[in-house]
C-alpha cells in the first residue's frame, strides 16, 4: 500500500457543506482523499465528489499559461475560440500589462458604469474580497456580483427584509435535535449528501418527523412522514395555506409574536384567502396533507425548515422564501437549537463570497453601498479619498449582461464563473457576450465563457493555494496549499494584487501598500477590521475546525445558532403576500413544465466534474419524464428526444422515471452539449433579480439518433 509523504488537511471545493478533507500526497501528487472521523462537519463521511473528484487538477484540458487572443475581437462580432491555436502564450507581465491597459482605457473613456466584474463562489473569501475591492476602490463601480444572484438571491432578500440577516440561522448537524423538520426545493441526498446523511439519522435514529414539499419524488421522500407533491411555482399558496391553518386553529406562538415580531395583524388579513382548498386547486396538493403538515410543524417542540434552489430560483423567489419565514415567525421555531430557517448554500463558498462583498448592493459584511456611513468606513480602510466610493447600487449578474451596449457595460472581468452555462436564455446571453469590448477570464479551464475572452489568466486550484471558505453553516475553514501550482498558474489573490498595482500606476493613484500581502491571512484580517462578524477570525484560531460567524472578537467562540434573543433588524417582520403564477404556463404547444437542477455526480457548469473521472459515472444529459407522459408521446427509456421552448432546442436521451411528476420534466444543467439554460426563461424576481430557472414551458418530441450526434450540438469538454 502506498504510503504518503504527508497528509494535508483542507476543505472540500464542491458543495456548501464544507467537508473536512485530508489530501494524501506522494512526490507532490495527490493520489487519495480521505476525511478524519473527528471532523466537526462531516464526521469522516464524504460524497463521491469529495472523495474522487479532485483529479480535475490534473486534467489535460487545464490551461496553466497566460494567453491572449491572436485576433483582436470586435464588439458585436466577438467569436468563441474553441481551439488553442486561436491563442498565443504570453508571460504574466505581458498578460497583466495588456489587461491593465485595456481596462484603464475603457474606464478613463467611459467611466465606472462601463466596468463590471463577476466574482466567484468557488474562490476563497480572500480572493473575492480583493476582487470586489479592486473594482470598488479603483474603478469606482458597484457592478460586482457572483452566482448568488443565480441561486439564493431570493432567500437573501427575503431574510434581510424579514429579520435583517442573510445566512442559515442554525447548524445543519442540529437536525438531530429537531422533532420535526421540513425540506422543500431541495434534492438534499444529491446536492448536499452529507447533510442528507444527518437528516436520515434524525429520522431513523432520533425519531424526527420529516415533511418534504417538492414536485419531484426525491430520495428524502423515502424518509418522510408527509410528502406534498406541489406543482412547480406554487410554493406561496402551499406555505401560506399552512400559515392559514396555524392562524385559524390558533396554533401560533402568541408570546413570541407579541414580543419579537411586527406586522402580524395585516399579515393575518392577507392569509384569509389562502385556505387549504384554494391551495389544493392551484398546487395539486391534497388539502388534508397541507393541514397535517401545518399541525405537525406548529405543534413540534423544535421544528426546522431547510430549503435550496427550488425556492428562490423563481420570478417570485423572494415571496417563496418569505412564505417559509412566516411559518417560523408564527410558531417561534427560530432562535433555538434544532429550529430555524436554513437555506442550504449550493457552492463551496457562496456564503463566504457574499460575506466578502461580492454583491452589487453591499460592501463586505452586508453594509449597504448607498449608506454614506458605510462608504466612509471602507474609504478609510482602502485609503480612498472622502466621497470617492460610488454610492449608487450596482448591477446584478443578470443586469450586467443585459446592459452590454455602447453607453452601457463595455468590459467584463470573470473570475471562475461561467455565464454561458449559468445564465437563463443562453442565446440572448451569447448575443451580449459577443457585444463586449473587452473580456477577461481568470480560471483553471477555458470554459464556454472563457472562449469569448481577450485574455486568459490561469489560476490555481484550491489544492494549490491558501485561503478560507465559509460553508453553509457559516463556518469559516482553512484551505491549505498541498501541492505546487501547475505550470505557470498563480493563486487568484496574487493575480488580483499584481493587476491592481498596475492599474493604480496607470490611474496615478499609487498606494501599493494596500495591495501587498505576505499571506492571505492578512487579507482576511483586513476584512475583519471593518466587518464585525469576521472580527475574531484569525488563521491561528481556525487551524482545527473553523469558527462559525459571527465571531465578534479574538476570544469569541463563534455562533452555532442565531437570534436567540433578537433579530438584527430588531423585530421580525411579517409581509402580506399574494400568489403570482409562474411567468410561462404550459399550453397546447408547450405542454410540460421544465425544472432544472443538479445530480449527485456533477456540479454546476461542469468545469470541474466534467474534467474528472466523475464524468464516466454520469456522462451525458438526460431528461426525466414521468412514465404516463412518456407513453403518451411515444417515448421509451433511452430514446433520443428533442426538448424545445420558445427560446431554444436541445437534443438528449429520455430517462423515464417516477421521480418526476406528471406534466413536469427535469434536466440537469451541467452539460454544454445539451445546455438546459438554452431553454429557460430570463424572467426575473423584481426584488432579488434572480431568474426563473425552475419553471418554464417546453415540449418534448421523439428525435433521431443522428440529431444526438450532430457535431454542432456535441461541444464536449477537453477541447484543449
Amino acid at each position: 500500500m502506498l504510503e504518503p509523504d504527508r497528509l494535508v488537511p483542507t476543505t472540500c471545493p464542491f458543495c456548501g457543506v464544507g467537508c473536512n478533507l485530508e489530501l494524501h500526497i506522494k512526490d507532490d501528487y495527490i493520489y487519495n482523499v480521505s476525511s478524519p472521523f473527528d471532523s466537526v462537519v462531516n464526521h469522516g463521511n464524504l460524497c463521491v465528489k469529495g472523495r474522487f473528484g479532485y483529479d480535475f487538477i490534473y486534467s489535460s484540458a487545464r490551461v496553466t499559461t497566460p494567453l491572449i487572443r491572436k485576433e483582436p475581437q470586435v464588439p458585436g462580432k466577438r467569436t468563441p475560440a474553441r481551439e488553442l491555436s486561436a491563442w498565443r502564450a504570453v508571460s504574466w507581465d505581458e498578460a497583466l500589462d495588456y489587461t491593465a491597459d485595456r481596462l484603464v482605457e475603457i474606464y478613463q473613456r467611459d467611466g465606472s458604469n462601463a466596468m463590471a466584474v463577476y466574482c466567484c463562489a468557488k474562490a476563497t473569501n480572500e480572493d473575492n474580497y480583493l476582487l470586489q475591492k479592486l473594482y470598488r476602490a479603483l474603478f469606482r463601480t458597484n457592478n460586482v456580483d457572483h452566482c448568488t444572484r443565480l441561486c439564493h438571491a431570493g432567500s437573501v432578500v427575503a431574510l434581510q427584509m424579514a429579520i435583517g440577516s442573510a445566512a442559515m440561522s442554525n447548524t445543519a448537524a442540529e437536525v438531530i435535535h429537531s422533532d420535526v423538520f421540513m425540506i422543500t426545493g431541495s434534492n438534499t441526498a444529491e446536492t448536499h449528501p452529507i447533510i442528507a446523511i444527518q437528516m436520515k439519522a434524525a429520522v431513523e435514529k432520533y425519531g424526527a418527523k420529516l415533511i418534504v414539499v417538492d414536485p419531484r419524488r426525491v430520495e428524502m421522500v423515502n424518509y418522510a412522514t408527509l410528502w406534498l407533491p406541489e406543482k412547480p411555482g406554487t410554493d406561496v399558496p402551499v406555505f401560506s395555506a399552512m400559515a392559514h391553518v396555524i392562524i385559524k386553529e390558533k396554533l401560533y406562538n402568541k408570546e413570541f409574536i407579541d414580543q419579537r415580531t411586527e406586522g402580524f395583524e395585516e399579515f393575518v388579513k392577507s392569509m384569509e384567502k389562502f385556505t387549504p382548498e384554494y391551495a389544493e386547486a392551484i398546487s395539486g396538493v391534497d388539502r388534508n396533507l397541507i393541514i397535517q403538515a401545518a399541525r405537525m410543524y406548529a405543534n413540534a417542540d423544535n421544528a426546522a425548515i431547510y430549503w435550496a434552489l427550488g425556492i428562490p430560483e423563481s420570478s417570485h423567489g423572494t415571496d417563496n422564501a418569505m412564505s417559509l419565514i412566516h411559518l417560523a415567525l408564527l410558531t417561534g421555531h427560530i432562535g433555538r437549537r434544532g429550529t430555524g430557517l436554513n437555506p442550504l448554500r449550493g457552492q463551496n463558498n457562496v456564503q463566504g463570497a457574499s460575506d466578502s462583498g461580492a454583491m452589487p448592493w453591499h460592501y463586505p459584511g452586508y453594509m449597504d453601498v448607498d449608506n454614506p456611513a458605510n462608504a466612509e468606513k471602507w474609504e478609510q480602510a482602502w485609503n480612498v479619498e472622502p466621497g470617492g466610493l460610488n454610492q449608487k447600487l450596482g448591477l446584478t449578474t443578470t443586469e450586467i449582461l443585459s446592459q452590454v451596449r455602447p453607453g452601457g457595460i463595455r468590459s467584463l472581468y470573470i473570475m471562475g464563473e461561467n455565464p454561458m452555462m449559468s445564465e437563463p436564455n443562453l442565446n440572448h446571453t451569447r448575443q451580449k457576450m459577443e457585444g463586449l469590448e473587452f473580456l477577461v477570464a481568470q480560471d483553471l479551464f477555458i470554459n464556454e465563457s472563457g472562449e469569448f475572452a481577450d485574455v486568459f489568466l490561469p489560476a490555481t486550484s484550491w489544492a494549490e493555494k491558501e485561503g478560507t471558505f465559509t460553508n453553509t453553516d457559516r463556518r469559516v475553514q482553512r484551505v491549505r496549499q498541498a501541492i505546487p501550482p501547475r505550470g505557470d498558474s498563480r493563486p487568484d489573490w496574487e493575480i488580483i494584487c499584481d493587476l491592481a498595482q498596475r492599474i493604480e500606476a496607470r490611474l496615478g493613484r499609487v498606494n501599493s501598500a494596500y495591495w501587498e500581502y505576505n499571506h492571505p491571512g492578512e487579507i482576511l484580517e483586513e476584512m475583519g477590521s471593518v466587518v464585525p462578524a469576521y472580527a475574531g477570525i484569525k488563521y491561528a484560531r481556525i487551524e482545527k475546525s473553523g469558527l462559525q460567524t459571527p465571531v465578534l472578537d479574538d476570544t469569541h467562540p463563534g455562533t452555532k445558532f442565531l437570534f436567540a434573543e433578537s433579530f438584527p433588524r430588531g423585530r421580525g417582520k411579517f409581509h402580506p403576500l399574494e400568489y403570482i403564477p409562474v411567468v410561462e404556463m404550459p399550453d397546447d404547444e408547450y405542454p410540460f413544465i421544465l425544472s432544472t437542477g443538479r445530480v449527485l455526480e456533477h456540479w454546476h457548469g461542469g468545469s470541474m466534474t466534467r474534467n474528472s473521472k466523475l464524468d464516466d459515472l454520469y456522462p451525458e444529459a438526460l431528461v426525466e419524464i414521468h412514465p404516463t407522459d412518456a407513453a403518451r408521446i411515444g417515448v421509451n427509456e433511452g430514446d433520443v428526444v428533442r426538448v424545445s421552448s420558445r427560446r431554444g432546442t436541445i437534443v438528449l436521451r429520455a430517462k423515464v422515471s417516477y421521480k418526476t411528476t406528471m406534466g413536469v420534466v427535469f434536466i440537469p444543467f451541467h452539460f454544454r452539449e445539451a445546455a438546459a439554460n438554452l431553454l429557460t426563461i430570463d424572467a426575473l424576481d423584481p426584488l432579488a433579480k434572480i431568474p426563473e430557472y425552475k419553471a418554464c414551458a417546453v415540449r418534448v418530441d421523439p428525435a433521431e439518433q443522428a440529431d444526438l450526434q450532430n457535431p454542432e450540438a456535441q461541444q464536449s469538454r477537453g477541447r484543449y
